[in-house]
């Protein structure tokens, strides 16, 4: 794993050595990407420079050292992330003065021999690059399939810049650094920052499956190379016509092999384990290839609900791999939150970021490479809202909407004392925890207008984040798109697609390669593999789902491995009591943050609903649990605190 960085100075009047300084900062900014080696390249005439900070995982030699030129001397490269089949495409290539066995060569002779889309899509494996062509003098940035490796751009003044992390940008000394209040509201809904956009005006994210191409003087051209959207409309009008023995051993057959790829390494390698379906998935697939035992890692809460490390630790028995749990703190996970600004570039709000954090954390003290089982939930509907979406709105989308809305405006009108007295007089089978809020919740779903409405309620924080920002208009993504159901009929569908494109590059591998990149680590996620994800997404419904249960055939996978009972068990999560830490040992540090003065420094924030929800929070009273909302506010201040901004 490494971090890129380059610019184009369109004035093409600075001197090489100055070029060369200001490309050696913004690779050292990455240096927990790529500790191992830094590299910079260098066009003079053109304005051109390249960087790049390593973590040297495949050849360690100098042969993998970056910037790489092809033997062709026309193409340049800088390169974060692994190709799996590099070996067959080398094969394929031939003929060709090898220097190494870096992928990264791999990559830059198929550019100048295929092209770059065509050598892209040949490519299994988690990316992002950027090619100058000094003959075309183009500069071609490219991200992988899912979004595994991220990738920044951006336009200012005379300059084109791009980046791993916004941290390579933050060290350009003419970057402008000017918070977008539109991607803050966007912020503000969705707990990070959704592809295009970033937190910072005119700077932008490459979006997964995509390719940029820059020429000198230009506007950058945008296109596809892979569409997830295509893949699954294509898969619900024709899907796969297998039995379900078929596509378990089809399955079975692409995890296997997804996971072998990705044990290749020149250091030592292990995984995560959590005890959940997914990792667990991967772990068997390496110990049933392995003739060492893996080396596994997960963590532990001493906190009820909270807590899955033995399930892991059966897990790991069965399958006999070399496992290591640790036990943490609240000590030890509070140290983390103060930290967690250094390592997200733009503001970042799932909790889940300091689990992730600590387990990699204990993964790097034995290993250099993880392989995770993110993913699965996404391809297989294992999340809960693909279950529920669909319920709720097979329930109530009958419903005329204006009739709907009269419903909803109904229910919102009784106090909270009016739903507490009906529930104690229902039947104890028809009672219900919470009746006020599960009555509000009723209210939201029924004034809904359409299955996307659905989902962004079901994904979002603060209900009217333009609102709360001054000036702010909040941008409208593919979560607004009323074409989807077009492509894509059927509702959890839908829903899996949505999550597929959004949630899951810029949530959950956002997480994953942030808080592994903050300790040096290189996480691998097999599921993710391009092939795994057109199988899954083309199977019939009945075989991702059943009985009411996701993930259908990933558990007939699993179940050749380790027995149902040790991991058929309700969804938990990889979460942390920060409810209760607000309230206990964060306090002080959310009160500082959550200051009228503070709220209102820069005139980005509501100051006084954020009071009054925060007031709410410590009382422990009111309808709604305010976590994750206050927690969304928290990292927004913690890291503009950091930044300065």
């Amino acid at each position: 794993m490494c971090g890129i960085a380059g610019y184009i100075d369109l004035k093409a009047s600075t001197p090489t050595e100055v070029l060369d300084g200001h490309a050696r900062d913004m690779a050292k900014a990455m240096h927990l990407r790529g500790p191992d080696d830094f590299g910079t390249w260098t066009e003079a005439e053109r304005g051109v420079a390249l960087a790049h900070a390593r973590l040297s995982v495949i050849d360690l030699s100098p042969a993998g050292h970056q910037p790489m030129i092809s033997t062709c001397g026309r193409y340049v490269i800088v390169y974060n992330g692994e190709v799996y089949n590099a070996e067959d495409l080398r094969k394929t290539l031939g003929g060709i003065d090898w220097r190494g066995h870096s992928d990264t060569e791999v990559i830059l002779e198929g550019c100048a021999r295929w092209g770059i889309k065509e050598t892209v899509e040949k490519l299994i494996g988690m990316f992002a690059f950027a090619l100058w062509d000094r003959a075309e003098q183009t500069m071609t940035l490219v991200r992988d399939r899912f979004g595994i490796k991220p990738l920044y751009w951006g336009l200012q003044g005379n300059v084109f810049l791009f980046g791993s992390e916004l941290k390579a940008l933050h060290v350009y000394p003419s970057w402008e650094r000017k918070i977008d209040k539109n991607a803050l509201a966007s912020y503000l809904r969705f707990n990070y920052v959704p592809a295009p956009q970033s937190i910072f005006a005119g700077i932008h994210k490459l979006r997964p499956g995509h390719m940029l191409t820059y020429r000198m003087g230009g506007e950058p051209r945008i296109e596809s190379y892979w569409n997830l959207r295509s893949i699954a409309s294509d898969g619900q009008r024709s899907p796969t016509d297998m039995d379900a023995s078929a596509a378990e051993d089809h399955l079975d057959d692409l995890v296997r092999d997804a996971v072998k790829r990705r044990m290749v390494a020149d250091v030592p390698l292990g995984a995560f384990l959590s005890g959940g379906i997914d990792s667990s998935a991967v772990v068997a697939a390496m110990q049933a290839q392995s003739t060492r035992a893996v080396k596994t890692f997960t963590i532990g809460f001493d906190v009820d609900g909270y807590d899955e490390s033995a399930h892991a630790a059966a897990i790991a028995k069965h399958l006999g791999t070399d496992h290591t749990e640790l036990r943490v703190t609240p000590e030890h996970a509070l140290d983390t939150v103060p930290k967690l600004a250094d390592w997200y570039d733009e503001p970042f709000a799932d909790s889940s970021q300091i689990p992730t954090f600590l387990v990699s954390e204990l993964a790097r003290e034995h290993v250099t490479v993880s392989l995770s089982g993110d993913g699965g939930d996404e391809l297989f509907a294992g999340y809960e809202r693909h279950k529920w979406g669909e319920k709720l709105w097979r329930r109530t989308g009958w419903v005329p909407r204006p009739l709907a809305r009269v419903g909803a405006g109904a229910l919102r009108i009784p106090p909270r004392g009016f739903w507490k007295g009906v529930n104690a007089v229902l039947p104890s089978r028809l009672k219900v925890a919470h009746p006020a809020s599960k009555a509000r919740k009723l209210a939201d779903v029924l004034a809904l207008s359409d299955p996307q409405a659905l989902y962004r309620r079901l994904v979002t924080a603060w209900d009217n984040p333009a609102a709360m920002v001054p000036g702010a208009v909040e941008p409208r993504g593919l979560e607004w798109d009323t074409t989807l159901p077009d492509d894509i009929p059927g509702v959890m569908e839908q829903i899996q697609v949505l999550d597929a494109l959004t949630y899951l590059p810029d949530d959950i591998l956002t997480k994953v390669d942030r808080a592994s990149m903050a300790v040096s680590l290189e996480a691998r996620v097999p599921l993710l593999d391009h092939r795994i994800a057109e199988f899954a997404f083309n199977l019939p419904r009945h075989l991702r789902h059943q009985n009411g249960q996701g993930k259908w055939l990933l558990r007939r996978v699993l179940g050749r491995y380790v027995p149902d009972e040790l991991f058929e068990r309700p969804k938990m999560g990889f979460g942390i009591p920060v409810d209760h830490w607000l309230r206990g040992p964060l306090r002080d540090w959310a009160e500082d943050l959550l200051r009228v003065e503070a709220l209102e420094e820069g005139g980005y924030l509501d100051a006084a609903l954020i009071r009054r929800v925060w007031g709410e929070h410590l009382a422990a009273r009111g309808n709604t649990d305010w976590t994750t909302h206050l927690w969304t506010v928290l990292m927004f201040q913690a890291w503009r605190q950091k930044w300065k901004m």
